[in-house]
C-alpha cells in the first residue's frame, strides 16, 4: 500500500504540528487510562513507583542518583505497557493457540521479568549502600 493512500484513508495522519501533538497526547492518555483500568500489573507498578518516589529522594544524594533510582520504575512501567500492547494485539488477531503467538507473549513477559529483576537489583544495592553508610 502506498503511504499517500494511507494518509488519505486516515484523516488523522494528515494532522501536522501542534494539532498532531495534541491528538497524540490525547491518544497516549487514553492508553494510560486503558492500562490502569485493564492491567492489574500496571496498577501495582504505579503503586510501587509511588512508594519509590519519596524513598529515592531520601536515599539519593544527588539529582543523578535520584533520577537513576526512579528511572528503574519508569522502565518497568514502559515495558509493562509494551507487554500489554503486544498481548492485546495478538489477542485481537485470534485467541486460538499458535506457537508463534505464544512465543511472542512469552518474550514480552520475559522482558517484564528482566526489567523487574533489574529494578529489584538496583533498589537492593541502593538499600545496601544506604544501610552500610549509616553511622
Amino acid at each position: 500500500m502506498n503511504p499517500a493512500d494511507t494518509a488519505s484513508a486516515n484523516p488523522q495522519k494528515q494532522r501536522r504540528g501542534i494539532h498532531r501533538l495534541w491528538h497524540a497526547t490525547l491518544y497516549s492518555l487514553a492508553g494510560l487510562r486503558a492500562a490502569w483500568a485493564g492491567t492489574p500489573a500496571f496498577r501495582l507498578e504505579v503503586f510501587l513507583f509511588a512508594l519509590m518516589l519519596p524513598v529515592a529522594f531520601y536515599w539519593g544524594h544527588s539529582w543523578l542518583e535520584r533520577a537513576f533510582l526512579l528511572s528503574t520504575g519508569v522502565l518497568l512501567m514502559v515495558v509493562e505497557l509494551l507487554n500489554t500492547a503486544l498481548e492485546t494485539a495478538i489477542d485481537r488477531i485470534g485467541l486460538e493457540h499458535h506457537p508463534l503467538s505464544g512465543m511472542a507473549k512469552d518474550l514480552a513477559s520475559a522482558a517484564v521479568l528482566v526489567a523487574s529483576c533489574y529494578t529489584a537489583l538496583v533498589w537492593a544495592l541502593a538499600c545496601w549502600a544506604w544501610w552500610s553508610a549509616r553511622p
